[in-house]
C-alpha cells in the first residue's frame, strides 16, 4: 500500500516533467522529419543581401524552435540554402544570378525560392526559370521595379507561383516619398530641390520621376547630378546645390560611398536637407560611426517598417530578436520583409495542409496576416503585397531621420516616433 501511495505521489511530478519536455520533444520530432528547403539567391556582400539572409535565418530559427511547420499531420523544420548571386556587384552579368537560382532548384532541391535575386534585372530574368520549376517564390529584398508585379498580372498562368512581399518603386515614390517631401515643404516653407543619383537604371528613373512630379507641384528642381557606381567625390554636385540655393537634396544611391557624400555635405555646411529615397549607407546602424556623426539630419527610406527600430505593430519584438541573434539592430531594406516571408510561407503551408504548389498559390493569395510592418495581403493580380500608410490596412513603409545617433521614424504619421528636424546651419542660412 505504501509503495502504491508513493507511486501515486510521483504522478504530479511526472506530469509536470512531461509538460516541460513536450515542446522539446515536438521540436526534436520536427527536426527528425524531412526539412522544407528554402533556396535563397542573395547578393550576400551587400546590405540588401546579407540583411535578407539574417532575417530569413532568424525566422527559421524561431519556427524550428517552436516545433516547425505543420504539413497535414506532420511537423517539418525549415532549412536554408543560400547562394551568393553577386547581382549587386558592378559588372557581374545577370547570367551569374540565373546560375545561382538554377543551382538552388536542381542541386540543392529547394522547395521554395525566398529572398532574391536582388537586382531588378536579375529578378526579372529569373522569373521564367522559377515558374518553369513550379516553385513558390517570394521576393523580399531589392528589386523595386513595378515591372515584376506587372509581368505576373499580364501572364497569370505562367507566373502564378511568384509573389513579392516587399515594397516597389511606384508606391514608394507616389505613396511615401512625395507625400513626405510635401510635408517637409509645408512645415518649413521649402520648394527648391537638387537631385543626386547613381548611374544605374532604377536610380536614374526614380530620380527623374520625382523631379517631374515635384516640378508639377510647383517646386524648382535642378537637373539630375549622376554619379558612377563607386564614386567618392560629390563636392561638385553639392556646390551646385548650394549655389542654386536648393533646400532639399534628394539622393538615390545604393552604394556604400554615400557615407562620404554625407560627410562632405556636413563639412561644406550645405544649407539643404539630405533626403535619401534610396541611400543604403545611411540605412545601417554603423552609419553614425562611419560618418563620425556628420550624417545627422539625413533622412532615409527603408521601404518596410521594422528595417529600423519601429513601433508600427506589436511585432516589434522582431527588432529585439534580430539584435539578440546578430548583435546589431535591423540594418536596412530587406530585413523585416525577409523575416515575414518565412512566417507567411509557414501560414500558407499550414492553411493549405500541403506542399503542392498549386494549392499553395491559392493559400498565398488568401493570406491575411498581421506582421512586423502591418497587415500582409497580396494583390490578386500582381501578387504584390498591398501597401498602406496605416499598418492596420496594409504593409507600411518607413522614412527615418538620424537624430543624436539614433534612427527616428518620421513617416508615415501613423507610426512616426519623432518630427523632422533641420540642421542648424540651414536655419542660420534663412
Amino acid at each position: 500500500m505504501k509503495k502504491l501511495l508513493a507511486r501515486l505521489s510521483l504522478l504530479p511530478v511526472l506530469a509536470a516533467c512531461l509538460l516541460w519536455l513536450a515542446p522539446m520533444l515536438a521540436a526534436t520530432s520536427a527536426q527528425a522529419a524531412q526539412p522544407i528547403v528554402l533556396g535563397c539567391p542573395l547578393s550576400t556582400a551587400f546590405l540588401y543581401g546579407w540583411d535578407a539572409e539574417r532575417g530569413i535565418k532568424l525566422a527559421v530559427s524561431e519556427i524550428n524552435a517552436a516545433g516547425g511547420v505543420k504539413v497535414g499531420n506532420e511537423k517539418r523544420p525549415f532549412s536554408v540554402e543560400v547562394i551568393d548571386t553577386r547581382d549587386l556587384e558592378p559588372g557581374v552579368p545577370v547570367s551569374e544570378a540565373l546560375l545561382g537560382v538554377e543551382k538552388l532548384l536542381l542541386e540543392k532541391k529547394a522547395d521554395f525560392i525566398v529572398g532574391g535575386p536582388v537586382r531588378s534585372e536579375a529578378a526579372l530574368a529569373a522569373m521564367p526559370l522559377i515558374a518553369k520549376a513550379k516553385k513558390i517564390s517570394i521576393l523580399t529584398s531589392g528589386s523595386l521595379t513595378p515591372k515584376y508585379g506587372d509581368t505576373v498580372a499580364q501572364n497569370p498562368d505562367q507566373f502564378k507561383y511568384l509573389f513579392r512581399i516587399s515594397g516597389e518603386a511606384k508606391w514608394m515614390v507616389s505613396g511615401e516619398i512625395i507625400p513626405c517631401l510635401e510635408q517637409i515643404g509645408k512645415k518649413y516653407n521649402l520648394d527648391k530641390m537638387a537631385i543626386m543619383v547613381q548611374d544605374v537604371a532604377h536610380a536614374r528613373a526614380g530620380g527623374g520621376i520625382i523631379a517631374k512630379v515635384m516640378a508639377d507641384k510647383g517646386w524648382k528642381v535642378l537637373p539630375l547630378e549622376v554619379y558612377p557606381t563607386g564614386a567618392t567625390d560629390f563636392s561638385l554636385g553639392l556646390s551646385k546645390a548650394k549655389s542654386a540655393k536648393a533646400q532639399v537634396i534628394l539622393i538615390w544611391m545604393d552604394m556604400p560611398e554615400t557615407s562620404i557624400l554625407l560627410k562632405q555635405w556636413h563639412d561644406m555646411k550645405i544649407p539643404a536637407l539630405p533626403f535619401g529615397s534610396i541611400i543604403s549607407a545611411a540605412e545601417q546602424p554603423s552609419f553614425w560611426a562611419a560618418t563620425e556623426g556628420k550624417g545627422e539630419f539625413c533622412l532615409a527610406n527603408v521601404v518596410n517598417a521594422g528595417n529600423a527600430p519601429s513601433q508600427a505593430t506589436p511585432w516589434t519584438m522582431f527588432v529585439e530578436a534580430y539584435q539578440k541573434m546578430w548583435g546589431v539592430e535591423p540594418e536596412g531594406y530587406g530585413a523585416s520583409s525577409s523575416y515575414m516571408a518565412v512566417y507567411t510561407l509557414k501560414d500558407a503551408i499550414e492553411r493549405a495542409g500541403s506542399m503542392d504548389s498549386d494549392k499553395l498559390v491559392e493559400a498565398m493569395k488568401a493570406t491575411d496576416l498581421m506582421g512586423v510592418y502591418g497587415r500582409v495581403k497580396f494583390d490578386p493580380k500582381t501578387h504584390q503585397v498591398i501597401p498602406s500608410l496605416d499598418p492596420q490596412e496594409g504593409a507600411v513603409g518607413t522614412i527615418f531621420q538620424w537624430q543624436a545617433g539614433k534612427r527616428v521614424v518620421v513617416f508615415p504619421p501613423k507610426i512616426a516616433t519623432g518630427e523632422i528636424l533641420l540642421p542648424p546651419w540651414m536655419k542660420d542660412a534663412k
